[in-house]
């Protein structure tokens, strides 16, 4: 007992002494200020003494240190219902009225500020503080922990936790392929990754490393879908036109979202992977979880209490000096991304696309307030001993779009998301449960230039030529609408629906290197002879061209049709036997392409762009320099890390094949936990065998 009295004790004094140091580089901080800034100051217009000075500056620093430690925390509940991406900028603001406050309440009534002087004071010393604390603290391992279990107490004491079973968070390194990850640990750049899979040779294999292959759509939209609520059925790429409404359904827009997650639901008969006690960050689809932050199928509803982010979201907010380190993080990967694209168009890098815009500000929010917020929220929900967490962390896949999958901006993506699993580990370790990390990658990310900067035109300008109709004479670019864009749309609560222009003439859209083209007149999906005899010139210009590898089109006298180069025609049913150009793509293409093929919104014409087995590049019909979204190369392998205290995914150690063979290992591996138990149904291929 006396052992842990003076344990006590000791941590008491340590605290004590950094808040006392904390206080003293804050009043430094305030005086150098003042002596900077013409519009702040510390003594009377007469003139005081220094040591009034200091006194005076001493009360402010403690008691703007006070308000924040108190009222911050309300006005962050307050400010929940405010998109995240303003909540953001509110802090400067926030963080300034504190100051003026702190300022007004002071005692030796000699202090005062302007208010955008204010902002800036408050900022400086908000980061100041954050950064000699975290300084102080470098050897005290459980100092960012204690914060954020004295936040989840409230929420341990209202629902006191009875399980000791594990829980299992499920972490998504959105983009991510299986060759990605695996060069990336060889290289040193994720050492956390390293130790569990016993790359080091230091210590035996925590976790076991497994590849998987997607559907044909190899994007986010049906992999996510599948691997949350079991079901990949009916989604034939990221973006599709439905002609019985005339809509274009896109993965990544909020009514899209919920749209297609009530359909999997519908179809499944369930409400998700996460329905016991599961919190879903930063995803396109809830999951069926109680808690929910930053998940783009609820960004339509009403602000409430519904859907609004709490433990971890609150937790990480609440600090004004978090809010301000990653609106400076933000802004420093503003400029980083500036600087990085400026030194490619100088040095005329190939391949390369523009990225200027707003760009640079998606790629912040993505890799700095996107990563923030979810990591924070994840940390809440394992301090707060729930269940099973899915988050996605999308900041790779966002920057290898723009500088590409092996690039060294990707690489420097890959250490920060290595150092969030680090961090997430530890804090594991002391959540008032065991739990097991996950970490899964919904698809990979296939290298090479696009289609446009190929050939110079884009592959609208294809079918209209193949159509007869008029050709811009500027092909005018495809632009890709990624997984932080929708984020950032999330955020802002500003969802952007697309609708096609003129019915008469043909839609094409673009999902990475896989097209889609509808005939909107038309009110089913049109055969190879309607197509034919509508336009005879269309099929064989795209068959032809060397930018593309195959067609995938509904014939009359067989079901499907595969068409290539020089008149090659196959029946989708000889495939196995007669594999045409499908040949490059390796095993389970065949199978992708017949699966997609049976769905009711598969496009009239489906197109697959060119592909190189021997360096992996594929031409993407968006400006995209890393793509996925078809077949071709890494996009199609992700990944599977799991520890090895849970089951193998496959038993016959066989690669499992598509998100919905994964929905079903992570059921399985929930159900093995021992904990809440999670309703299991058969996938829905299973049931109609049946």
């Amino acid at each position: 007992m006396r052992g842990v009295g003076e344990g006590r004790w000791r941590r008491g004094a340590g605290q004590v002494g950094r808040s006392v140091t904390v206080w003293a580089v804050s009043t430094l901080t305030m005086l150098a200020l003042a002596g900077i800034l013409p519009d702040f100051r510390l003594q009377s217009p007469d003139g005081d003494s220094a040591t009034r000075i200091a006194v005076t500056a001493a009360l402010g620093a403690g008691a703007f240190g006070v308000l924040s430690a108190l009222v911050w925390p309300l006005l962050v509940r307050l400010l929940l219902l405010v998109p995240a991406f303003f909540l953001g900028l509110l802090v400067f603001f926030l963080n300034g009225s504190l100051l003026l406050v702190a300022l007004r309440v002071n005692p030796t009534g000699s202090s005062e500020a302007a208010p955008e002087t204010a902002v800036i004071v408050a900022a400086v010393m908000s980061a100041v503080a954050s950064a000699t604390g975290a300084a102080l603290a470098v050897r005290d391992d459980d100092a960012y922990r204690r914060r954020l279990a004295r936040l989840a107490d409230r929420h341990r004491r209202a629902h006191p936790p009875c399980a000791t079973t594990p829980g299992t968070v499920f972490l998504q390194l959105d983009g991510v392929g299986h060759d990605v990850l695996t060069g990336a640990v060889a290289g040193g750049l994720m050492p956390t990754v390293a130790r569990w899979t016993g790359a080091r040779g230091e210590r035996s294999a925590t976790h076991r490393l497994t590849p998987w292959r997607t559907d044909w759509s190899s994007q986010t939209g049906a992999s996510q879908l599948g691997i949350l609520h079991g079901s990949t059925y009916d989604i034939p790429a990221f973006r599709w036109y439905e002609k019985e409404s005339g809509e274009v359904m896109v993965s990544n827009r909020p009514t899209s979202a919920a749209e297609l997650q009530r359909r999997a639901i519908a179809r499944t008969g369930d409400g998700g992977l996460l329905t016991a006690d599961g919190a879903s960050r930063g995803n396109l689809f809830g999951g069926g979880a109680d808690e929910q932050a930053l998940v783009l199928s609820i960004a339509t509803r009403r602000r409430g209490r519904a859907n609004r982010s709490r433990a971890g979201y609150f937790a990480y907010f609440s600090d004004p000096a978090n809010a301000v380190r990653t609106v400076l993080s933000f802004t420093a990967e503003v400029c980083r991304e500036i600087t990085q694209s400026t030194r490619a168009r100088i040095r005329r890098q190939r391949p390369r696309v523009a990225r200027g815009g707003l760009y640079p500000l998606v790629r912040g929010f993505a890799t700095v307030v996107e990563r923030d917020v979810v990591v924070a929220a994840v940390m809440g929900d394992l301090l707060a001993g729930r269940t099973a967490v899915y988050a996605d962390l999308v900041a790779y896949d966002e920057v290898a779009h723009h500088s590409g999958p092996h690039s060294r901006d990707a690489e420097q993506v890959l250490r920060r998301l290595d150092r969030c699993l680090a961090l997430i580990e530890k804090v594991a370790e002391h959540a008032p449960r065991p739990y097991r990390i996950v970490v899964l990658s919904d698809h990979g990310q296939s290298p090479g230039e696009t289609f446009r900067a190929r050939f110079g035109l884009t592959l609208s300008d294809l079918v209209r030529a193949g159509c007869g109709l008029p050709v811009p004479r500027r092909a005018e670019r495809t632009y890709s609408g990624t997984e932080a864009r929708a984020a950032v749309r999330a955020a802002l609560r500003r969802p952007v629906e697309e609708h096609p222009d003129r019915l008469s003439e043909p839609i094409v859209l673009a999902s990475g290197n896989l097209g889609l083209i509808s005939f909107p007149d038309v009110p089913h999906r049109m055969t190879k002879e309607e197509i034919d005899a509508r336009h005879p010139a269309l099929l064989s210009t795209l068959a032809n061209h060397p930018g593309i590898a195959f067609l995938l089109v509904r014939g009359e006298e067989h079901d499907g049709l595969l068409l290539g180069a020089h008149g090659a025609e196959i029946p989708l049913d000889r495939l196995d036997t007669e594999p045409g150009p499908l040949a490059a793509f390796g095993p389970g293409a065949a199978d992708a392409v017949r699966r997609t093929h049976g769905f009711p919104h598969t496009a009239d014409i489906m197109v697959n762009s060119w592909y190189d087995p021997d360096d992996g590049e594929v031409l993407a019909f968006e400006e995209q320099i890393g793509s996925h979204g078809g077949l071709g190369g890494a996009q199609s392998r992700p990944f599977l890390l799991s520890p090895v205290a849970l089951s193998a995914p496959c038993d016959d150690g066989t690669e499992p094949v598509g998100a919905e063979q994964i929905h079903r290992i992570l059921r399985r591996w929930l159900r093995e936990t021992d904990g809440p138990q999670v309703p299991v149904t058969a996938s829905p291929d299973e049931r109609r065998a049946a």
